[in-house]
C-alpha cells in the first residue's frame, strides 16, 4: 500500500485518482492490500521449495507476459469504449477466442459437469 501510495505521489496523484486512470476498483484494491500477499499460494510454495523468493521466479522479459500485457491492453481498450464492462468477463472471452472452437467446446462442457 505505502509503494502503490509513494508511486502515486511522485506522479502528482492521489491512490484514488492511480487507481481510477488503471481502471481498477477501490474494492478490489483495498481487499489486496489487506492480503498479506498478492502472489497466487502456488508461486509462494514454488518458491519456498526452491529455497528462494517467489519474486525470483518471475521474469520481466518472459513471452507468456508480454502476451498477457498485450492481452490486458487489449482489455483496457474495449473497457474505454464500453464503460462498466466487466474486465475480467473481456479478459476471459478474449483467452476464448484465441483457442480453436472445438477446444472452447471442450471447456465448456467440462465446465458444465
Amino acid at each position: 500500500m505505502e509503494r502503490i501510495r509513494s508511486l502515486s505521489r511522485a506522479r502528482g496523484m492521489t491512490v484514488t485518482s492511480a487507481l481510477a486512470k488503471a481502471g481498477v476498483s477501490r474494492n478490489a484494491f483495498y481487499s489486496l492490500a489487506r492480503r498479506d500477499s498478492i502472489l497466487p499460494r502456488t508461486l509462494r510454495a514454488l518458491g519456498a521449495g526452491l529455497g528462494v523468493e517467489p519474486e525470483a521466479l518471475l521474469t520481466r522479459d518472459d513471452p507468456r507476459a508480454e502476451a498477457m500485457k498485450a492481452l490486458l491492453a487489449e482489455v483496457e481498450a474495449i473497457a474505454r469504449r464500453h464503460p462498466g464492462v466487466d474486465r475480467e468477463n473481456v479478459r476471459h472471452a478474449l483467452l476464448l477466442l484465441k483457442r480453436k472452437p472445438i477446444e472452447r467446446l471442450r471447456l465448456a462442457l467440462a465446465r458444465a459437469r
